[in-house]
């Protein structure tokens, strides 16, 4: 083997330019463009540079970029991820954890309709969240450009300490002891232990109209397929979004609306009977709860459930009229607000078939209860409510395809929500139902809640018993997509990246 010296070796490197000469031919290089921020949060693995990408790469080439990664071997998985986290450095859950945030929150609903949909659509949902983020953090920019600073290591407690700082952090609604008291529980402890901390908080408040349990309930879902050893800037925003109060006084020391339910229900707990999972199935105590929800104060919501629970009224039973009463709110008055009523007590359910402390499970379902005649409440402040109900739904005269539902729908929804009925109590499978529905979102829809809703509620309806999912199903249409929307742009351009 030649024997190369250095400056040989240099030449040959270089094909004869000088090393200067080769080196000047790169440009130069600013102080600013060698420096590191240290003051960003920064992720483990190798996932930061995919994180980057998703950053840094222009709204109007980010698809095509990513495509690229991906017929390049970049992992479902993987690009899961980095979306995640990319939303939880770069978006801030303030004012409200929604509007922007939805970047965030949307992630496990796109998740599930990837999951659910069909091999040659199922990239379509993530590449619809990357460009939404893309929205969101645009947007995040004009608003003060925030992003998630690194956790202040020499405030970290001890592993033995850190669930009892946690708790009293949430208490006193401390952000800072309550930054570091998370870190420390996500290094120390298991997602289970984590878990169950933060459901007994995550649904205290009506503030944000349910996005803190939802953001809970997503976050961890999220989690568990693209691993807990990402788990710590998530729950870092998940508390950070959970504490948030803005324009009401701290309320450990006030006694503010949104909080007056979680604080009643609190006491509650303790009214339910210790049998309270054994019961009879009772369509009739459904039927009266559905009613109550209609009209009643959150404080006799709560107390309705109890009364059922008490008089040996199955869980079953009261899921159900929890389901249809956010169903019910659908058709009252389609919107915003109504949608909401159906995302968090999808959220709320989650947290509840979770946990595995009696006392937070009871809480969960006394809070579900409570919320919807807040939901109700502030869909009414935004307009009349039909006086519909939805044990009422009557099926349409002749019978319809799932093609002819979702075509009505786009002309009269009330005809296609009574279609959808008829369809569905002629022994129509529901199934053929949700998978045109989920089409329908990847083709038509523009907005976080599209897939928020859909992903919420084409899940719910198998939790309802039998004498109730058609209504609950039926009661979704008024929300959902139809088939005489225009198809998206974006699902042209996603198309064509990933050929």
């Amino acid at each position: 083997m030649k024997d190369w010296k250095r400056r040989e070796f240099l030449s040959a490197a270089t094909g004869g330019l000088s090393l200067g000469a080769m080196i000047s031919g790169l440009g130069s290089l600013t102080a600013a463009d060698v420096q590191f921020n240290d003051n960003i949060a920064r992720f483990p693995g190798d996932i930061e540079p995919l994180v980057q990408l998703l950053e840094e790469s222009p709204r109007e080439s980010v698809i095509e970029e990513v495509a690229r990664r991906v017929q390049a071997g970049l992992s479902y998985r993987e690009l899961l991820a980095a979306l995640l986290l990319a939303g939880v450095r770069n978006v801030q859950p303030r004012p409200s954890v929604g509007f922007k945030f939805h970047a965030v929150l949307v992630v496990n609903s796109a998740h599930l309709a990837s999951q659910a949909s069909a091999n040659e659509e199922r990239w379509l949902p993530i590449f619809w969240a990357i460009d939404n983020f893309k929205s969101s953090q645009a947007r995040d920019v004009r608003e003060g450009n925030w992003t998630m600073s690194p956790v202040d290591e020499a405030a970290i407690p001890k592993a033995s300490q850190a669930a009892s700082r946690l708790r009293d952090a949430l208490n006193k609604w401390d952000e800072s002891a309550a930054d570091v008291a998370i870190a420390s529980m996500v290094r120390h402890h298991g997602a289970n232990r984590v878990f169950e901390e933060l459901a007994a908080f995550a649904a205290r408040d009506f503030r944000s109209i349910g996005h803190k349990v939802i953001y809970l309930s997503n976050a961890f879902r999220t989690l568990q397929t693209i691993g807990w050893d990402y788990a710590e800037p998530v729950m870092r925003s998940l508390v950070y979004a959970m504490l948030n109060h803005t324009g009401d006084p701290n309320p450990s020391t006030s006694d503010l609306a949104p909080d007056q339910p979680g604080r009643f229900n609190r006491q509650r707990v303790a009214e339910i009977s210790p049998n309270w999972l054994d019961g009879r199935a009772d369509d009739t105590a459904t039927r009266d709860l559905i009613r109550t929800l209609h009209t009643c104060t959150p404080d006799e919501a709560s107390r309705a459930v109890v009364d059922l629970l008490g008089s040996g009224i199955h869980l079953q039973s009261i899921w159900d009229g929890i389901f249809c009463s956010a169903g019910e709110l659908l058709m009252r008055q389609r919107g915003i607000v109504a949608l909401h009523s159906v995302t968090t007590t999808n959220a709320i359910y989650h947290a509840f078939k979770t946990t595995a402390n009696d006392e937070t499970r009871r809480y969960l379902l006394l809070q579900n209860a409570s919320f919807l005649p807040m939901f109700r409440d502030a869909a009414q402040d935004r307009g009349d409510l039909a006086d519909t109900h939805i044990d009422e739904i009557s099926a349409s005269d002749n019978a319809a395809n799932v093609a002819d539902i979702f075509q009505t729908m786009g002309k009269d929804r009330n005809l296609g929500a009574r279609m959808a009925y008829r369809f569905l109590t002629d022994g129509g499978n529901p199934q053929s139902v949700v998978s045109q529905a989920r089409r329908l979102v990847f083709l038509k829809g523009n907005d976080s809640h599209d897939y928020k809703f859909s992903s919420a509620a084409l899940e719910d309806y198998r939790a309802l018993s039998p004498a109730w999912r058609n209504r609950f199903i039926a009661a979704a249409t008024f929300q959902l997509r139809n088939s005489t929307e225009p198809t998206r742009a974006l699902v042209t351009r996603i198309e064509s990246a990933l050929a």
